[in-house]
């Protein structure tokens, strides 16, 4: 049976009570406030509803993700990052990324990307904790990312291109990032082959789960509870080119 959750307290089941059909589903109810938002990743846990529902809460067996040394880069897409004539941003636009990933795309009635789910992780980007891969063709936004941080784990929420392979080219930046800085997981959330693509797997939602704690289990998050992952710049820069310099 569906858990409901009232406002108060901030707690979840179990992620094995999820259901099988619909895969993944965990519980409704609950509100969309930092409070709740960063307790559902610290375990696993997704939103993802629309705008006729209640708040659904999910976390699917199996789980996609993509370690960052498994980052797999076509032969056509590493002559797009070589010579694409395109920039790439950190942080410098994220509601615009937040609004063009939920603008209807082909073959699909809507979105779920709701105003309320927006205004929820533009609040929880202004508190440091939701992030964005801008890609940029001159002063056009033509693609990027957006999710949440926490330590050495990225929770990806949305990508969108309006140009080829810029929700690719966001992708390969932030996996430079995170290997430059010690990042150790990118949680797809759900399969599709685009992301397969690009060397993302499914994995079992317990190794899922065991992992994720793994990662947020060191003795700095504990103290600071869960900051904002100071990811450096790659080593390897001139690789980048002529794209501009991560910032």
């Amino acid at each position: 049976m569906l858990s409901w959750l009232p406002a108060r307290p901030v707690r979840f089941p179990p992620v094995s009570r999820a259901l099988r059909d619909p895969e993944g589903l965990l519980a409704a109810g609950g509100e969309l406030t930092p409070e709740w938002l960063l307790a559902a990743y610290r375990h696993g846990i997704f939103p993802w509803y629309s705008d006729d529902q209640p708040i659904l809460w999910w976390c699917p067996n199996p789980r996609m993700v993509l370690f960052p040394d498994e980052l797999r880069i076509a032969r056509s897409l590493d002559k797009r990052l070589r010579n694409g004539g395109l920039r790439v941003t950190f942080d410098r636009a994220f509601a615009a990324v937040v609004r063009a990933c939920a603008e209807p795309r082909q073959g699909q009635p809507g979105t779920w990307i709701t105003e309320e789910m927006h205004a929820a992780y533009v609040t929880l980007h202004r508190l440091g904790y939701a992030r964005s891969v801008e890609v940029w063709r001159g002063a056009e936004l033509v693609g990027g990312l957006y999710g949440v941080a926490m330590g050495p784990v990225f929770f990806g929420e949305s990508m969108f291109s309006r140009a080829n392979d810029a929700s690719k080219i966001a992708l390969v930046h932030l996996v430079r990032v995170m290997r430059a800085g010690g990042g150790r997981l990118i949680d797809c959330q759900m399969h599709t082959r685009h992301l397969a693509s690009l060397g993302a797997r499914d994995i079992a939602r317990t190794e899922f789960i065991n992992y994720l704690e793994s990662c947020l289990a060191t003795s700095e998050h504990k103290d600071s509870q869960y900051p904002l992952p100071c990811w450096g710049l790659p080593d390897d820069s001139s690789r980048v080119e002529p794209l501009t310099a991560l910032t």
